[in-house]
């Protein structure tokens, strides 16, 4: 099932949605997927501008857009899927956002692309479903490198013994960037479930049942598409 955020949902003429292992692109965006511009996702901290359909972006992990009719969408396992939207709805962005953008600050370089007067109390945010606190285990020495790097509560960075919480860790940093609201969609990428099987594609998870069975099918092509497009 498609889950979309409520501060976008009411934006007059944007549509979006977080897809999942069942409908990898959600229905709403379908239509435009064409549209798409191309790109390749490095986790890196690059922000491309798209002025046309199927525009060639090269290596880039974020996107936006002032053009009606481009689908900008971000393909994700567990890393965060992060959808942006001009409170009149006029303009869009996307980011991908692992531990690896978040550290170098992806977050900050696609605020600095919101020139003033266009600056991020104009925009609301929406954070994706992703790798939770719950499992998101890492070594002691990248919760640390969060720590060190960041000015950010540890309580936020590390909830609990070498977890991090890359959703919290996001929203603290898009709050004090001064967006002017923040939704955070809880749900995790590795352990959440429904009827039938896991919900949503995890690398993580993956990567633990290939450890026990080197024939468990792959994922590739196989992530979750989040993404929005102005319709008028």
């Amino acid at each position: 099932m498609t889950v979309y955020s409520r501060l976008i949902q009411n934006v007059a003429g944007v549509r979006h949605g977080f897809g999942d292992a069942a409908t990898l692109l959600p229905v709403p965006l379908q239509p435009w997927l064409d549209t798409a511009p191309v790109k390749k996702q490095v986790h890196g901290i690059d922000i491309r501008r798209v002025y046309r359909p199927a525009e060639p972006c090269g290596e880039a992990d974020g996107l936006i857009t002032s053009t009606p009719g481009i689908l900008l969408h971000v393909l994700t396992a567990d890393c965060l899927p992060i959808l942006f939207c001009r409170r009149d709805g006029k303009s869009i962005g996307v980011v991908h956002a692992g531990w690896r953008g978040l550290l170098a600050g992806i977050v900050e370089a696609f605020a600095a692309q919101l020139a003033y007067p266009d600056g991020p109390a104009n925009w609301v945010a929406a954070i994706g479903p992703s790798a939770g606190p719950c499992c998101y285990e890492v070594s002691e020495s990248l919760v640390e490198d969060f720590l060190q790097q960041l000015a950010i509560p540890a309580n936020i960075v590390r909830p609990r013994p070498l977890h991090l919480d890359l959703a919290a860790i996001a929203r603290h940093k898009l709050q004090a960037l001064g967006f002017q609201g923040v939704d955070v969609l809880r749900q995790c990428t590795i352990c959440g479930t429904a009827a039938g099987g896991h919900r949503y594609t995890s690398y993580r998870r993956f990567c633990r049942q290939r450890a026990i069975d080197p024939a468990y099918p792959s994922i590739s092509g196989r992530n979750q598409h989040s993404g929005l497009v102005i319709t008028g």
